[in-house]
């Protein structure tokens, strides 16, 4: 197992490009995901605990931000959908939309896991982010 004082932290964008891969962005040998969105608990190479990352929904923003972006602009941008029949905008739309998102969505999670590992914020943190650490 490889510590994190034996190795050095990776960069911001090898952590991301790591986790794009679905890989661990300590060591980017594991595995990141057991399932389709589950985190591994830890990395099967290295040891390092994935859990404790939280991705909890910035990856579907930015999901939903990329894949509007790639959709549904480029259909604003063409006055021939506009006038096409109902029965063919929506399955040329919504196909598009839930293939791309389906097919994004582990990427984004998983980069957005590297930038939090390269950034440190942990689960742990949370605390330091609600109304009482104000007071």
């Amino acid at each position: 197992m490889v510590s994190m004082t034996q190795a050095a932290r990776p960069s911001f964008f090898t952590a991301l490009k790591r986790g794009l891969k679905g890989r661990c962005p300590v060591c980017g040998d594991g595995q990141l995901f057991w399932r389709y969105l589950k985190v591994e608990p830890a990395c099967p190479a290295c040891g390092h605990d994935l859990a404790q990352y939280p991705a909890d929904d910035g990856p579907a923003y930015f999901t939903i931000l990329i894949v509007g972006h790639l959709i549904v602009a480029p259909i604003l941008l063409f006055p021939f959908i506009w006038q096409a029949p109902l029965w063919v905008v929506i399955p040329a739309t919504l196909l598009p939309l839930a293939g791309l998102t389906l097919l994004l969505l582990p990427r984004i999670k998983g980069a957005f896991i590297g930038g939090l590992y390269v950034l440190g914020v942990k689960e742990s943190d949370a605390h330091l982010h609600s109304a009482d650490a104000a007071d």
